[in-house]
Order: structure tokens, then sequence, then C-alpha cells
């Protein structure tokens, strides 16, 4: 197990397109670090570039506190795991798993040993003289988890590993992920574009956005205190509401709270924070139409047309709905819920 130390790193591509700029980042022994975005924001990008896949324009990569920088991906006591799982079809399971340490000379009896461990972990003993193509896709990103097990290595790097499964079987796979890294203690770095993948998996989340860094914390942080307003939309499903401060006041009946900042230009609420009923305390009023209700399990997002305005809010509320749409509602933004947002810079004030 080993510490990742990010610094100043920086990737160019020819033409001077750049995809990383300058980030630092560390990563603790033994933290499971989601890095997530839309696509295109360099999170594989910068994967690549810690496990040895890509060159390094400018900065320094440490693992272990070992600069890696020159040092080929085998050099560097990594194992990745890859969303197309990678695995050799004309080997079986167990040969799979053997691969890599019979290729370092690794002792007969320390494979051996290695591979029965993995198989025990990941429950795959049933399956070790099959072929890749006798196994589900649950299973072979199982095994393609249990060959980087195998390496005993200083850091997991997965990307995207779970992209190629259905719904079901993500939520499933999500569960053994955040199990074994939880047993085995080794530094993890995952990339995904799901956000609740990410929110489920992390011990810290890493949010970017066209190459740079928006926000590093716990899932919970980023979701109570998004440091800007991409973080606002891009964490959290339904997005964040975001309401244009100076249209808001233009709309008959609206006080706005004392305690906005008044550098506020849009102030954001989460669907789960807007309330039917009006609380105590300061809260913004508002009222619209009822466009869309969707029965989404144990809650239902209902999508509302703001009155005076082409804005949809969405309101997520618990249960069953007696709501209708084309039904006239009030609703409120209550004074706790609020995110202020500077429009210019996108940043979170006050």
């Amino acid at each position: 197990m080993a510490t990742i130390d990010i610094a100043g790193i920086r990737k160019v591509y020819p033409g001077n397109v750049t995809a990383i700029h300058g980030l630092d980042l560390s990563i603790d022994d033994g933290e499971l670090v989601v890095l997530v975005g839309p696509s295109g924001c360099g999170k594989s990008t910068l994967l690549r570039m810690i496990a040895g896949l890509e060159t390094i324009t400018d900065g320094t990569v440490s693992i272990g506190g070992d600069v890696v920088n020159r040092k080929e991906p085998a050099e560097r006591d990594i194992a990745m795991v890859f969303q197309n799982y990678a695995l050799y079809p004309h080997m079986s399971v167990r040969g799979n798993l053997e691969y890599g340490l019979k290729n370092r000379g690794t002792p007969r009896a320390e494979i051996d040993a290695r591979v029965t461990e993995a198989a025990r972990i990941l429950e795959i003993e049933p399956f070790l003289e099959r072929k890749p193509r006798q196994l589900s896709g649950g299973q072979r990103q199982r095994v393609a988890m249990g060959r980087a097990i195998v390496r005993h290595p200083k850091a997991f790097l997965f990307d995207e590993p779970l992209s190629n499964l259905d719904a079901k079987l993500r939520g499933q796979m999500r569960i053994e992920i955040k199990r074994l890294q939880r047993n085995l203690k080794t530094t993890s770095v995952y990339v995904t574009h799901d956000q609740l993948e990410a929110m489920t998996l992390a011990d810290r989340l890493v949010v970017m956005n066209a190459g740079r860094i928006e926000q590093v914390g716990k899932p919970v942080e980023l979701y109570e205190q998004p440091a800007s307003l991409f973080v606002a939309g891009f964490i959290g499903s339904p997005p964040m509401n975001i309401f244009d401060v100076s249209k808001l006041r233009e709309l008959p009946g609206v006080t706005l709270p004392a305690s906005l900042p008044q550098s506020a230009d849009v102030v954001g609420a989460r669907p789960d924070a807007i309330l039917l009923e009006k609380p105590q305390g300061e809260a913004i009023a508002l009222k619209g139409t009822v466009e869309l209700i969707e029965p989404v399990g144990g809650e239902s997002h209902v999508y509302a047309r703001l009155a005076g305005s082409d804005q949809i809010v969405i309101l997520v509320i618990q249960g069953r709905t007696r709501l209708a749409e084309a039904e006239e509602i009030a609703f409120y933004l209550p004074e706790a819920a609020l995110h202020p947002f500077e429009r210019e810079s996108g940043r979170r004030v006050g």
C-alpha cells in the first residue's frame, strides 16, 4: 500500500491541446478516491498518467514517495482494472490469474497461494478451470479484479470497470468493490462518469471539469456544500434546481431572505429540499403548474413550471403524491436549503 501524490501535473497533446491543467491531488494510504465528471473532462487521462500509459507534460506523480514519471507501467507496482476486462480468451481463469505472476518469476507455491486467496475473496473458485467465454459479465469482471489482487500491488486503478454491465449487476459489483477495498485496504483510484457510482463508492470524490478539479471532498460534503455551479448540477439526481436571483425578485409576492449574499446572482435548491407546505422561518414562496409526475419507487419526481417563467422546477416527494398534472401548486425554498453562487465565476459565495 502507498500514498499517491500528484503535483502540478499537466498533459498537452500535439496542436497545443491541453487535457489536464496543472492539477494537485494527494491520495492517502488505503483510501478509495473516485474521479468523476462528464466525458472529456480528463479523468481517464489523469488515471492513465498515474499508470504510466500516458506521458506527463509537466509536474510529478509519486507512488509511495517515489517519483514515477520516468518509470514504465510495469515498474510502478500498480494494478489496473479496465472496463473491457482485458482477459486472455485462450487461457482458463486460473491461467489468467497466474499469468502476471509467472512472468515475474514468482515461485510456484506462492502463485498457488495467491490465486487461491484471490479466488476465495472474489468467490470464483468454481470457475477456475473455465475459459472467459464461459463466464457472465460480472464473473469476468471478478476475474479481472482477481488478476489485480494476486499481484499485491501498492495501488489499484479502476477505469470505468462497470460500464459494460447492466444496472442490476452494476449495483451488485459496487458492493463487491467496496467490500474488497475495505478488506484489502489498498490505495485505489476509480474513474467513472456515473455520479451514483461515485457517491456510493468513494471515501473522497474528485469532481473534474475540462481538465481541472472543481472540488475534492467526501460525497456528503459535495452534495451538501457544492463549491461551484458545476458541482451543484453534476452531483445529485435529480440535479439541483438553479434560480436566477434577478428573475425571482421580479415575481409578484416573492421575498428573498435577508441572509442571501449580495454577490449571489443565482441560488440553488435540491429537489428533496423544496417543500409543499410553508416551513417555520424564512423561505422563498413560489407558485407553479405541475407538468409531469414520475413515480420512482418510494418517491415521486414532480416537474412544475414556475409561474411567470418558462423554468421547470423539480421536486422530490417521498412516497406517492396526490398532486395531478396541470394542477397549480405553491412550494417553498427554505432559507437553510439555499445554495448561493456567483454566475460569472460559477463559485459558491457566502
